[in-house]
């Protein structure tokens, strides 16, 4: 059992990396901006699964696998920058959004395309499970009781932190969205600077 002064510095660290901006926070505010918050509580709803899944993996020690086998990491680092420059290119090649109840196209768009976009731009950044190889020992205390019990606490108090924050991005989007459908050179200035920012993030993946 974690203690409740370790719980609090566990959830000040997420907090801190959670308000950073990231390719998981312009994926979710892009979605629902363009797509409603509907969509964008399915690509949150994607991040969360591999948050969860990078914190269990890191548990059985993935990440000291990737850490000591430098060309599998190369292998899901660059295939994650892949990705996220064809979700770029793909947001950018969009035409002018118009919000899911709008159009009969957006309306048959399944909430699992959106699902598993957030879920691949999340799993296929190997710095996630790094990140959570390095974030979880940290707050880990053997002498408190069964290590993998404190891994299953602190993981899932991570999936509700980041969960929190993405309901906000989605929410905070979909209501700048209401906005955005008034000025077709605000909706192309949307689109030009998440497809530039996640570009960036794509670069930052393959260089670092």
């Amino acid at each position: 059992m974690i203690s409740a002064h370790l719980m609090l510095m566990f959830i000040a660290a997420l907090i801190v990396v959670c308000a950073l901006p990231g390719a998981d926070m312009a994926l979710v505010m892009q979605t629902s901006m363009s797509r409603g918050a509907r969509r964008g509580f399915a690509a949150a709803c994607g991040l969360g699964l591999a948050r969860a899944t990078h914190a269990t993996l890191s548990a059985c020690g993935l990440a000291a696998l990737l850490h000591n086998a430098p060309w599998l990491y190369e292998v899901v680092r660059y295939a994650g920058a892949l990705y996220l420059t064809y979700v770029a290119v793909q947001i950018f090649r969009a035409p002018v959004f118009a919000l899911p109840e709008e159009t009969a196209i957006a309306r048959q768009r399944p909430l699992r395309a959106d699902f598993f976009k957030g879920l691949l731009t999340n799993l296929l950044n190997p710095k996630a499970l790094l990140f959570c190889s390095v974030l979880l020992p940290q707050f880990i205390r053997p002498e408190q009781g069964s290590v993998w019990l404190q891994v299953i606490e602190l993981g899932i108090v991570l999936v509700i932190v980041c969960a929190l924050f993405d309901a906000i991005y989605v929410l905070g989007a979909a209501r700048i969205a209401v906005w955005l459908r008034r000025s077709p050179v605000a909706q192309t200035v949307q689109k030009w600077a998440f497809s530039c920012a996640l570009i960036g993030f794509a670069v930052r993946l393959s260089l670092d």
